[in-house]
C-alpha cells in the first residue's frame, strides 16, 4: 500500500501540491483524474522520487511505501525505482535492441544472467503480448517498432525487474485506439499481481478500468473512493461539475 500524508510540494515559488492525503490500495487500478495543471503528474512523479530532478523543488510531508517514508533522507532511490516502475506518456525505448531493452534493468540490478535472463525476457514479452510479434527479430533496434509496440516494450522492461507497483502517466494518450485498448487490457490483467496508479485525462478510460479514483483540482484532493462511488455518487459539487463536462 502507498499512503500519502500531508504532502506539500513547492516548485520555486509555486505551491503545486497542497496538503495531499491519499491512500492507494493494493492490486487495484487507481486512476488520478482532474483538469490539466491540477498536480496529477507531480503526485505520480513523487511516488518514485522522479520529482527530485525538477529544479527548485521542495517537499514536505510523508509518502509511505509499504510503511517506509521515501521522502526522508537516506531512502534508497535506485531500489525504490526498481520497485515502482513507470510507463510514460510517450514510449521511450532505449537506443538498443528489443532484447536488450527488456534485459537492461535485469543486468544493471544484477538480477539474473545467461539462460535465466533469456527466460525472463521471453516471459515478459509474452506477458505484454509482444513475443509472437518480435521473436524473430529480437536483436533488431527497438526504434523500428510501432508506437504501440514500443509502449508495450517499455512496459515489459518495467515488469522484468519485478516491481511491486506500476505508475502510468497517460500511457495510452499517444497511441491509436487499437493499441490503447491493448494496453488497457494489459493493465486490467496485471492488477492481479501489481498495484497500478494511472494518470488519465480520459474519463471514458477511467470509467472502463478504474477500481479506485482520485479527483484533483488546483493541487488538492477533492474526492477519492471506489470508481462506483466517485463516478455514480459523487459527494462534492466540484466533482459533479467536472464529471458533467462543465470544465476540463
Amino acid at each position: 500500500m502507498i499512503e500519502v500524508k500531508n504532502l506539500n510540494i513547492h516548485i520555486k515559488n509555486a505551491h503545486i501540491l497542497k496538503d495531499v492525503n491519499v491512500t492507494l490500495p493494493e492490486r487495484q487500478i487507481t486512476c488520478i483524474i482532474g483538469p490539466s495543471g491540477c498536480g496529477k503528474t507531480t503526485l505520480l512523479r513523487t511516488l518514485n522520487r522522479l520529482i527530485d530532478s525538477t529544479e527548485g523543488v521542495r517537499l514536505a510531508g510523508q509518502v509511505l511505501v509499504d510503511g517506509q517514508d521515501i521522502i526522508r533522507s537516506g531512502a534508497e532511490i535506485t531500489e525504490l525505482r526498481r520497485r515502482i516502475g513507470l510507463v510514460s506518456q510517450r514510449p521511450c525505448p532505449l537506443p538498443m535492441s528489443i532484447f536488450n531493452n527488456v534485459a537492461y534493468g535485469c543486468r544493471i540490478n544484477n538480477l539474473c544472467k545467461g539462460k535465466e535472463l533469456h527466460r525472463r525476457v521471453e516471459e515478459n514479452l509474452r506477458g505484454v503480448g509482444l513475443w509472437d510479434e518480435v521473436k524473430d527479430r529480437l536483436h533488431a533496434p527497438a526504434a523500428r517498432l510501432s508506437i504501440g509496440q514500443q509502449q508495450r516494450l517499455c512496459l515489459a522492461r518495467s515488469l522484468a525487474v519485478e516491481p511491486e507497483y506500476i505508475l502510468a502517466d497517460e500511457a495510452t494518450s499517444a497511441l491509436d485506439p487499437i493499441s490503447a485498448k491493448t494496453v488497457e487490457d494489459l493493465f486490467v490483467k496485471l492488477k492481479e499481481q501489481y498495484s497500478i496508479i494511472m494518470v488519465t485525462h480520459t474519463l471514458r478510460q477511467a470509467l472502463r478500468i478504474a477500481d479506485h479514483v482520485v479527483f484533483m483540482y488546483l493541487g488538492e484532493i477533492v474526492e477519492q473512493g471506489s470508481a462506483d462511488q466517485v463516478f455514480h455518487h459523487p459527494k462534492h459539487e466540484l466533482t459533479q461539475k467536472y464529471l458533467s463536462g462543465a470544465f476540463s
